[in-house]
């Protein structure tokens, strides 16, 4: 499980292909920390830990076909940076809100306003059950914890404070990129009971 507060930003160094999956190299500052298995987030994707190198500061993943598919992982390429962070501890802070690291379904950005102090980002994503956003209610978004407004069936807004922009990926987004967006799980379950 994880929260949705982005530890650090990394790297893609290596990009191979194995058959239908896709081996992912990425430098971390925390790269020494990891072992084999562990799961980090990488863009709101969990994903599993398999190759180590501390000396060289990077850590390998792999996605299968289902979540090349599903997220906008097929599009990363070496030099892309990318959202991290690592599972929360049982005796850790639960600073934003539950994230499971199983992305629903990707967006698009449709616009970002400089608003002189922070910025305004839409995006556009496909209407479903269970893809329900409210007002001030939470999402996570290329695994950031974030806070909606301007809801509606297929969008909905966030603002982005300095301190965000500065340390996640938010600072490369641009109008028409992908993004990997999880729904608040409280409100996938309600939506699932009410049949919605």
């Amino acid at each position: 499980m994880f929260t949705g507060i982005i530890e650090s930003l990394g790297t893609i160094t290596d990009v191979q292909t194995e058959g239908t999956n896709r081996h992912f190299t990425v430098a971390t500052p925390f790269a020494h920390e990891l072992q084999i298995d562990q799961s980090v987030a990488h863009d709101g994707v969990c994903l599993t830990v398999v190759a180590v190198d501390a000396a060289a500061g990077t850590h390998t993943v792999t996605a299968i076909d289902e979540t090349l598919q599903k997220t906008n992982l097929g599009k990363w390429r070496p030099g892309r940076r990318v959202n991290l962070e690592r599972c929360l501890s049982a005796n850790g802070r639960f600073d934003g809100h539950i994230v499971q690291g199983h992305v629903d379904l990707t967006a698009t950005c449709e616009s970002v306003t400089d608003q002189n102090g922070s910025w305004v980002y839409r995006f556009r994503h496909e209407p479903g059950p269970g893809r329900v956003t409210v007002e001030k209610g939470s999402i996570s978004i290329n695994g950031t914890s974030l806070t909606c407004f301007d809801s509606t069936d297929d969008g909905f807004s966030v603002a982005i404070i300095p301190y965000t922009y500065e340390h996640t990926t938010f600072q490369d987004l641009r109008p028409g990129d992908l993004v990997n967006l999880e729904f608040d799980i409280v409100g996938k379950y309600v939506a699932k009971l009410l049949g919605k």
